[in-house]
């Protein structure tokens, strides 16, 4: 597995009280960030999904949707 350096400014003060209370910020920058790409890779798993099922599967007949809610209760 590669990797990157990603750097981002953040006020001093700001990094000095994460410190003082114990964070870890580039542990915690890093797990954001990855759970960030973790979301858009399952966002886009979905839209290719989408993609074929609108392919494979075409849209039902209109009035589908009646006849066999009807067609089901005449036959109970």
């Amino acid at each position: 597995m590669t990797t990157t350096v990603v750097s981002t400014r953040i006020k001093k003060k700001d990094r000095d009280t994460l410190r003082d209370e114990g964070i870890d910020v580039s542990g915690e920058s890093r797990k954001h960030l990855e759970q960030i790409a973790a979301s858009v890779r399952r966002r886009k798993a979905l839209e290719r999904l989408h993609k074929a099922i609108d392919k494979m599967m075409p849209p039902a007949r209109r009035g589908y949707g009646s006849r066999s809610v009807r067609e089901d209760r005449d036959n109970n």
